[in-house]
């Protein structure tokens, strides 16, 4: 059994094969320990399927209590199914906070959400950013409270993919990767730790500051950036709420509160420095 204290949630793991484990502590060390002054907000497991398959092609189930929301899937598959399952829980029964399908990177106290969809290269932006002196707070969800509209941090890694792994381990080779896995249904997979559980711990809710949609284009010589009218961010922020038709009236409220106190923003880009640049010198001051 092991306790993952990500700073807003705190998950019970209750069984595991003993790969997660291992895996878990180079993502979470410390964070293990459970804060006994914090409830659990979720209880979870990855149970073999049945007692035959722990022989002949064994298989994994995620568990939330008593729920499953996965298929089965090869037990060499554990730790991404895992963190799979963590935002899962997130995003199925978070109904106070509102919850953005973006990643979060802050610079002096000021968030930039990146919504995003499949294939737009958000999270190799996001372990970019992680690890050229941006704190990131999320690279799958943004968690907004209604009330103060700030974005809060969450101690989780960052979920790579594909030919993704092999260029953040290129630019940064002293990065702390998980295992990569192969043959997910996103293709290979690994996990870059980007924060210890000491470095969590100075973090706290920041204000937003700007929404900026990013889209990798390999065929872009230069930085194409596009300032949308507010009904457009509107469109496009509220189209990436997970739990948007939950919340109704308030997420409606708090979308159009962050549109109007925030700028929004579509770049398209094939150069990670000149986001960087872009994002420090036009909008972090």
């Amino acid at each position: 059994m092991r306790y993952i204290n990500t700073g807003e949630y705190q998950f019970k793991l209750t069984h595991a094969p003993a790969a997660v484990f291992t895996t878990l502590e180079k993502m979470y060390g410390a964070a293990q320990s459970a804060d006994t002054e914090k409830p659990v907000d979720f209880e979870i497991s990855l149970k073999f399927d049945s007692l035959i398959r722990r022989f002949i092609k064994p298989q994994v189930t995620f568990f939330s209590g008593d729920t499953s929301p996965f298929k089965p899937l090869p037990i060499s598959q554990s730790y991404p199914v895992l963190e799979w399952g963590m935002n899962w829980c997130i995003a199925a029964y978070e109904f106070n906070k509102l919850i953005i399908h973006a990643a979060v990177a802050v610079k002096n106290q000021q968030a930039i959400i990146f919504p995003a969809t499949p294939g737009s290269g958000k999270s190799t932006l996001s372990a970019y950013l992680a690890l050229s002196g941006w704190h990131l707070y999320s690279d799958e969800m943004a968690i907004i409270d209604p009330n103060s509209l700030a974005v809060s941090p969450l101690l989780r890694p960052v979920c790579l993919k594909n030919q993704s792994i092999d260029l953040i381990k290129a630019w940064f080779p002293n990065a702390s990767f998980s295992k990569t896995t192969h043959d997910t249904q996103k293709g290979s997979v690994a996990h870059l730790r980007v924060h210890t559980p000491n470095r969590y711990q100075n973090l706290h809710q920041a204000n937003i500051k700007a929404i900026v949609f990013p889209k990798y284009d390999a065929n872009k010589n230069i930085l194409e950036i596009a300032e949308l009218s507010k009904l457009e961010g509107f469109r496009k922020l509220s189209a990436n709420a997970f739990n948007y038709n939950i919340l109704a009236l308030k997420a409606f409220n708090t979308v159009k509160q962050i549109i109007e106190t925030t700028s929004q923003f579509n770049i398209a880009y094939n150069n990670l420095k000149d986001v960087n640049d872009f994002l420090t010198e036009d909008i972090i001051v």
